[in-house]
């Protein structure tokens, strides 16, 4: 028989934005009570015994002292000191559901052990093993909400927070934390009427796309986890074909509170119902959730209200209008006048909730790893074979991203030796691509890398991580292609490592080391510019935008991470540029210079930088080499520095 169960997640939304949030705070450090600790520590102390660890006699020791002096030392092989063994099960309160039950062949620790056997760490789970599970309650199986969090407050976890979403041009609530629920805000309602029910209300924007894609992640990783078929069910919840995969968890009700118990160490919020059909588990779980047993759903549906079908708000309304408020009042109404009144999307939400009509689920299919294998009959230990059987696997691995539209960024070769002894290369690309050739030429050469040892009977291509990769476009002439670096920065990638490759980007900033960030060696793709309203006065403007670097005003090929102090400087003051100056350990003589560029600091960004001043030279050496030297201060206040000169990049 088929079984189906919904997975209800209510605070989806709100639970998302917590989520985020505490991902990206990092978690506030308490204080440990060590009281506990202390107290065992003390119990260990006072049975320790005082024989050194080498073994050997000494007068006066403990155990000389309280069992005569010609007494042997107690048997020390279970540990310093005879003592029970623990239980070699540690009990703990695992998702299922488990109960700690006691073992009766254990001590309990309210018993008082013998005088001769110490234990070493008395508490309360000594003589605790897992047990089955009793049988589970109605709601304590299947409902469950985010841990609670003792660092915060009342004031924060039952603080009213919403998401607002444009809805033409009113500002609506999209979802509602439960304690905005509590004072009366929903979906749908004006964003201004909540700020005016609920002073200092929290209003953060709506995400709906985020979460739609959120919950198909779900969706995937329950595929993978719990049930081969599963499908989102609007955009709070998901349904799950369990049938023939319950028994693997022990049973439908231990699924469902395994499934709650995960998504709620998470933080979501979740109910499960399990019906016969998807209708009836989907309004079992957001009005009654329950596990209905077989053939049992038809009676659990009769008292849910009209809403648990899945109807449209307008035919909830009529049905209200009609007395009509309970799935069981609208089953014994004649079927023809339904239809009539509310044509045929009525009797197909009730019969497929009741399963007269079949409702088939489309599942999600989650994405398979790309690989292609070659096994061979006799080991393989030359760079000659290894390359040829590349070959042959990188064409079958260049078809498999062809027909998922697939480009490879991340590719695994494994050989695997005949001691069991894998190796592995792994390539990195700039680019999503499908160029069997370029692949094979960055595999090939890095062969040298492997130790086949006694020989390899198999080599795998695994792909790691692909990225979309549609057609592409090409010029008809090669004058109109532009030049492809991608090829060239993966070579170079594989051979120094990506952390060595990067390109300089102009910053919009005065201040000339904040004016430069280092960026991936390739340019990212263009984003699309936001479509302006007709009436942008923007529009007007058809200047082209200015670049942050000025071409009057020319800066170093190599600027310094930090500006380096100079000694012995020799210049004119307020304006003229140095005679002389020591740099690491060298003194420099001027022949000729440049200057000065004034660069004042971002004082609408720093408040210490309100009345900082540089002065900025180019001068070039008797030795030919050209530096870009700069004073702090303008030389006549005080408050704008204290005059000293620093290097801050060369030329040539």
């Amino acid at each position: 028989m088929k079984r189906v169960a919904s997975l209800y997640l209510p605070d989806w939304p709100i639970e998302r934005l917590a989520q985020a949030e505490r991902i990206a705070t990092p978690p506030e450090r308490t204080p440990v009570d060590t009281t506990p600790l202390n107290a065992i520590a003390a119990q260990e102390q006072a049975v320790a015994c005082s024989v050194p660890r080498g073994g050997g006699w000494r007068p006066g020791a403990r155990w000389a002292r309280t069992e005569g002096a010609d007494a042997r030392p107690r048997d020390r092989r279970a540990g310093r000191v005879s003592e029970a063994a623990p239980h070699p099960f540690k009990a703990m309160p695992p998702d299922e559901g488990r109960t700690p039950v006691r073992d009766p062949r254990v001590t309990p620790p309210s018993a008082a052990p013998p005088a001769t056997m110490p234990l070493r760490h008395p508490g309360p789970l000594a003589g605790v093993v897992p047990g089955p599970t009793p049988p589970l309650g109605r709601q304590n199986a299947v409902m469950g909400g985010p841990r609670h969090n003792p660092r915060q407050g009342a004031g924060v976890t039952n603080k009213a927070i919403i998401t607002s979403l444009q809805s033409g041009n009113a500002l609506v609530i999209a979802a509602a934390c439960p304690a905005a629920r509590a004072l009366g805000l929903v979906p749908g309602m004006a964003v201004t009427q909540a700020r005016a029910l609920v002073p200092g209300l929290d209003i953060r924007p709506a995400d709906p796309e985020g979460d739609r894609a959120a919950l198909l992640r779900l969706a995937m990783l329950a595929a993978r986890r719990w049930c081969p078929v599963v499908m989102p069910s609007g955009d709070d919840g998901l349904f799950l074909d369990i049938s023939g995969t319950a028994h693997l968890f022990g049973g439908e009700a231990r699924m469902a509170k395994r499934i709650v118990a995960l998504l709620k160490r998470h933080g979501f919020t979740a109910r499960v119902a399990v019906a016969d059909t998807p209708g009836a588990a989907w309004a079992l779980a957001r009005y009654a959730p329950q596990i209905c047993p077989p053939g049992a759903h038809p009676d659990a549906l009769a008292p849910l209200p009209t809403a648990a079908l899945r109807l449209e708000p307008r035919a909830r309304d009529l049905l209200k209008r009609l007395g009509i408020e309970t799935i069981g009042q609208l089953a014994a109404v004649p079927r023809a006048p339904l239809a009539r009144r509310f044509g045929g999307t009525l009797i197909a939400r009730l019969d497929q909730a009741s399963g007269r009509l079949a409702e088939p689920l489309d599942p999600v299919t989650p994405p398979e790893a790309i690989a292609v294998v070659q096994r061979f009959a006799e080991p393989i230990a030359t760079a000659e074979a290894i390359a040829h059987w590349l070959g042959v696997l990188m064409p079958r691995l260049v078809t498999a991203l062809a027909e998922a539209g697939l480009g490879a960024r991340l590719v695994d070769l494994v050989a695997d030796r005949i001691d069991g002894v894998p190796q592995r290369l792994r390539i990195g690309l700039a680019r999503p691509t499908r160029d069997g050739a370029h692949l094979l030429r960055l595999i090939v050469r890095r062969i040298e890398e492997i130790a086949p040892g006694y020989g390899i009977d198999a080599l795998a291509l695994h792909v790691r991580r692909a990225d979309p990769l549609g057609a592409e476009p090409f010029a008809e002439t090669l004058e109109d292609r532009a030049p492809d670096l991608a090829p060239l920065i993966d070579t170079l990638a594989n051979r120094i490592g990506i952390s060595a490759l990067w390109r300089s980007v102009p910053v919009e900033s005065d201040v000339p080391e904040r004016s430069v960030a280092a960026a991936p060696p390739l340019d990212p793709p263009p984003r699309a510019a936001p479509k302006s309203k007709p009436d942008d006065v923007r529009q007007l403007d058809r200047s082209r935008p200015l670049h942050p670097w000025d071409a009057r005003w020319p800066r170093p090929v190599r600027l310094l991470r930090r500006p380096e102090l100079l000694d012995h400087v020799l210049a004119e003051l307020p304006d003229q540029p140095p005679k002389r100056f020591t740099w690491r350990g060298m003194a420099h003589r001027v022949v000729r210079a440049d200057g000065p560029e004034r660069i004042l600091g971002e004082w609408w960004k720093r408040g210490t930088e309100r009345h900082s001043v540089r002065d900025y030279f180019q001068v070039e050496d008797d030795a030919g080499q050209r530096f870009w030297l700069f004073r702090r201060g303008d030389g006549e206040r005080g408050e704008t520095g204290d005059l000293a000169w620093f290097m801050h990049g060369s030329f040539g």
